[in-house]
């Protein structure tokens, strides 16, 4: 009896640490991070267990006027929520989403970290049209 429970609390104990290791893994992404063109930059964040991405400051602030909703078209840029609702799995944030305001159009969306920089592909329908834009890491 004294071995079953041993090896029942040795089990949970290293499940707990699994857990652990991958929380911490999947929440590497959190952070601030240059826009692509260096015009600006992004926060990554986590909530309700998903991540996202908002512009927090633009060397050019403006209005989201492509955006297709004629509500939103008065907007500004800062504060735009433009990834969203990614879910991290084997290494990758999948099943989100990225807006981009210069087209005012919506891709599909993966991420990866490569180093401590953040690239996004964007695409349509499958994975092979798009295009991958790289975010560096505010040191």
């Amino acid at each position: 009896m004294k071995l079953l429970t041993l090896i029942l609390v040795s089990f949970t104990v290293r499940i707990s640490q699994l857990n652990v290791t991958s929380q911490s893994q999947s929440d590497k992404i959190i952070g601030i991070y240059y826009t692509p063109k260096k015009d600006g930059k992004v926060q990554i964040y986590k909530e309700n267990g998903k991540y996202y991405g908002k512009t927090i400051e633009a060397d050019n602030p403006r209005k989201d006027i492509k955006n297709p909703n004629p509500n939103l078209r008065d907007s500004p840029i800062i504060g735009l929520i433009f990834l969203r609702d990614f879910v991290f799995k084997e290494g990758e944030y999948i099943d989100g989403s990225i807006y981009d305001p210069d087209n005012g159009k919506t891709y599909d969306c993966k991420m990866w970290l490569e180093g401590e920089n953040l690239k996004a592909r964007g695409y349509i329908g499958i994975n092979l049209l798009g295009r991958t834009e790289e975010f560096k890491k505010v040191k």
